[in-house]
């Protein structure tokens, strides 16, 4: 079986992260989790990005960098992980796909459940890192 592409956003606001509890029409319905979603033919990741922030919790962002690869747990699905800025405004839930939101710290992070194990890995290591290389980009 070939595998998917599927983007997620990893949307930001100062020192925090917006991740959601997945509704009942979701896909594994009741995990916290980024923003996640899969691309469209012809979308690129930064489309996609921009489109599924938008559908899911209603907000504007800007891209910033591509900052980690991984892919599913059942190997369906090659995850390209975006960070991007939230702009001004309220999230609006998206109706049966996003049960709670959050702004969290990565700390924060480790203590939601359930949670996907590569969504572990990037709280911890890999997201700390990456807010120090792209604060420093101009």
């Amino acid at each position: 079986m070939e595998q998917r592409e599927a983007i997620v956003a990893v949307v930001r606001r100062g020192e925090r992260v917006l991740v959601i509890q997945r509704g009942p029409m979701a896909r594994l319905p009741g995990y916290w989790a980024p923003l996640s979603g899969k691309l469209e033919p012809g979308e690129t990741q930064e489309e996609s990005l921009l489109r599924e922030v938008r559908e899911e919790v209603g907000l504007r962002v800007s891209p910033v960098a591509k900052v980690w690869e991984s892919q599913t747990e059942d190997g369906m699905f090659r995850l390209h992980w975006w960070l991007a800025e939230a702009e001004e405004g309220e999230v609006v839930m998206q109706e049966g796909e996003v049960s709670d939101v959050r702004w969290v710290t990565a700390q924060e992070f480790s203590r939601l459940h359930p949670v996907f194990a590569a969504d572990r890995v990037f709280f911890d290591g890999v997201l700390p890192a990456r807010l120090r290389d792209c604060d420093r980009l101009p």
